[in-house]
């Protein structure tokens, strides 16, 4: 007991040394979430290709080649790679959006280590960091408090609760394990949560998928969703207007191609008449553009 009590005094004093924080690195990992995969070039180039519209203005391109009407079979191709070029680049912006939001999500922390005060990222704090919060910072890891002055924090995002809770620095003696976020005059503060008024300082007890937020990120991922009823709606009406399409253009290229015996004019007619039953619309408000974790891909 003598020894922890010096070990937490050296911990407050002069806070954790180079050494011990790659350790608890390589321990426990970053502070961090886990992050869906990110979805790269010919995963949205996949994507995109596999939308109706995009396979028939192809198809309508390599019939116009094969017919040898080469600027037509440009033309319709330039138009193709345009409109596929153009929604790469939006889902592109997308994933990089999306990253930044990540990265703001990830706050600064002010921490004490080997005696001197550092500002790092949130996600290189580890377990026992001193961290130090003023009023506007939000804090990055689970923490307790040690010292404080007219602290107040905002756990809403953790609660839902907007009215700021107050927090007191108590003895270690009085501390009987983590309450959940939302309680008054308690020593514990949660990652994710800002600072109103006041400071403090805290050493982390919890990072990561262990903090209040982890917990909540875990259970979200255990959440079967399932798929919107208007989407199922929309993609039943996809289903039929492409069979309809498929069978009238079917027919179209049989009953041309025996008429008048050219079929690759009867395929470019059964192309065109698909593409006047599915209009550019569709594919965009079709499911299969939406991705399972729920951010549209078209």
């Amino acid at each position: 007991m003598e020894q922890s009590a010096t070990n937490n005094e050296t911990i407050e004093a002069k806070g954790l040394t180079s050494a011990m924080v790659a350790e608890r690195l390589k321990k426990d990992g970053y502070n961090e979430l886990p992050r869906p995969d990110r979805r790269g070039f010919f995963r949205i180039l996949f994507e995109v290709l596999r939308q109706p519209m995009f396979l028939l203005l192809i198809g309508g391109g390599a019939v116009y080649l094969l017919m040898g009407d080469r600027t037509e079979a440009i033309m319709l191709l330039l138009f193709a790679c345009l409109s596929v070029t153009i929604t790469i680049v939006q889902e592109s912006r997308s994933e990089n959006v999306l990253e930044a939001l990540r990265n703001l999500a990830s706050p600064r922390a002010l921490v004490v280590r080997d005696g001197k005060k550092i500002l790092i990222a949130g996600r290189e704090v580890v377990r026992d960091d001193l961290i130090m919060i003023a009023e506007g910072d939000r804090v990055a890891a689970d923490a307790t408090l040690f010292w404080s002055h007219d602290l107040l924090l905002d756990e809403s995002l953790l609660t839902g609760e907007s009215v700021p809770v107050r927090k007191l620095a108590q003895a270690a003696e009085s501390q009987s394990g983590v309450p959940s976020p939302g309680g008054e005059d308690l020593p514990f503060i949660y990652a994710g949560t800002l600072v109103v008024r006041g400071t403090g300082h805290a050493i982390v007890h919890a990072t990561g998928i262990r903090s209040e937020m982890g917990k909540i990120g875990r259970a979200l991922g255990t959440i079967e969703t399932e798929q919107p009823h208007l989407q199922r709606q929309i993609h039943s009406f996809v289903k039929v207007f492409a069979i309809i399409g498929a069978l009238l253009g079917g027919l179209t290229v049989l009953l041309f191609g025996l008429l008048r015996g050219s079929w690759l004019e009867a395929t470019l007619g059964g192309i065109a008449l698909g593409m006047s039953l599915l209009p550019e619309e569709f594919p965009r408000m079709s499911p299969v553009t939406y991705r399972s974790d729920g951010h549209c891909c078209s």
